[in-house]
């Protein structure tokens, strides 16, 4: 049998595939789901005191623990099932357990978290959730007197999923006692993993649903400020235009815009991405429901299509005009330079011609002054030739003004030579 090596992270990576199974829920059942978010405003999120904190929970049951690295974790605690996950943001508890009572959405189950257990958390509800599973039902007029009684009709949405195995309801509202409120009206054939599976795909579309919101107000937070910035930056262009104020002055009203619009990005990208994501999964999970329609009712991706999505457009909006003002600054800013450089280029020009024009009445002065030089030089090499010759003149009878001015023209001749190889030879 051949052996191969393998990657380190290989049993962790399969097992990670198989570490999340459904729950098994059955008829006559009720569960309650719990997310909590760390406040935006804190400080890094402690997954450490996460854990810790489901311990607490454990311990007051008498449970086992999970794992020193888990992330997720599944047990009995009392006589509930226990379902924890942690995500990048949140953490949910979701518990479920067989019985109903006679009083719909019956807050009893609630009990197995502690007032002083919910107090000492370090995060804070993001979403709560109380899921109802009926026993059997075959016949559909069951059905609709529940819904009247149980929930709001005008934002009621209903649907049969998974081909008619359930049906399904919730008028996503947040009852008296601060829950979502989800029924699920299972029919006889329906076995207790597919009712698991209903029950946590309605946990992940309403996590996910609130989790994405998140992102709406943010949005409409930075519009305001984004149409502060938008007309400053509209004025800019139009100055720049006019040429009113002078280039220095535009430039550093420029890099204060751009700093805005910099920081607004910096502070908005990860929640407009989560969003994004996050609004994905919501879609991806209520098409796997494969709902149809039940006595004329909206489906649950009728209720999204006009309560959730504006939301999301109006964030996906925000995103793409704030990614818009930036790329606008910036190309305001490579034509603001452009325009610096264009007039520093013309200035540098004019320097250049000035210091060229002052060259050259340098260069005359200082042919001028090799003139004179040259005279001046002459007069005292004449004089002292003079001076030289006078005794060899008076020998010969020739007088001394004569020798001078025999001496004038070769003497100026040689210097002028002279002075015109130095001049070659320095330059």
């Amino acid at each position: 049998m051949q052996e191969f090596s393998d990657h380190p992270l290989r049993h962790d990576l399969a097992h990670e595939l198989h570490a999340r199974p459904f729950p098994a829920i059955a008829y006559g059942s009720q569960a309650a789901l719990l997310a909590l978010k760390t406040p935006s405003n804190a400080a890094a999120r402690d997954r450490d005191a996460d854990r810790a904190h489901l311990i607490t929970l454990l311990d007051r049951h008498g449970a086992q623990h999970p794992r020193p690295d888990a992330t997720h974790f599944s047990g009995q605690i009392g006589r509930y099932q226990l379902k924890w996950e942690q995500h990048t943001e949140f953490v949910t508890y979701m518990v479920h357990g067989p019985g109903l009572s006679d009083r719909p959405f019956d807050p009893a189950i609630w009990d197995v978290f502690p007032e002083d257990w919910l107090a000492q958390t370090t995060g804070l509800r993001v979403t709560s959730a109380h899921f109802r599973i009926s026993d059997a039902v075959a016949d559909d007029t069951e059905i609709p007197p529940a819904l009247r009684n149980w929930f709001e009709p005008e934002s009621l949405a209903v649907s049969r999923v998974l081909d008619d195995n359930a049906v399904l309801a919730s008028d996503f509202r947040i009852d008296p006692a601060g829950h979502m409120r989800f029924a699920i009206f299972p029919r006889p054939a329906t076995d207790q993993s597919r009712i698991g599976r209903i029950v946590q795909r309605l946990a992940e579309i309403e996590t996910y649903k609130t989790m994405a919101m998140l992102g709406f107000p943010r949005a409409r937070d930075l519009n305001a400020r984004m149409a502060e910035i938008d007309s400053g930056l509209s004025a800019l262009l139009a100055d720049m235009s006019g040429k009113q104020s002078a280039p220095e002055v535009q430039l550093d009203r420029l890099l204060g815009y751009a700093t805005d619009l910099e920081n607004l990005m910096s502070r908005a990208s990860f929640r407009f991405g989560a969003t994004g994501a996050y609004e994905a999964i919501v879609q991806q999970r209520i098409e796997v429901l494969r709902e149809e329609r039940f006595e004329g009712r909206q489906t649950f991706a009728e209720f999204m299509l006009r309560r959730f999505d504006p939301a999301m457009r109006t964030v996906k909006s925000t995103e793409r005009r704030l990614q818009s003002m930036t790329d606008r600054a910036f190309r305001a800013g490579e034509l603001l330079r452009t325009k610096v450089e264009v007039d520093r280029s013309a200035q540098n020009q004019a320097l250049l011609e000035s210091m060229d024009r002052r060259a050259a009445l340098q260069l005359r002065l200082q042919e001028t002054v090799e003139g004179l030089s040259v005279v001046a030089i002459s007069y005292y090499a004449v004089n002292l030739l003079a001076y030289l010759l006078a005794p060899v003149g008076a020998a010969v009878g020739v007088e001394k003004p004569w020798i001078a001015a025999a001496l004038v023209l070769p003497v100026v001749i040689g210097v002028a030579l002279t002075t015109r190889r130095i001049r070659k030879t320095v330059h």
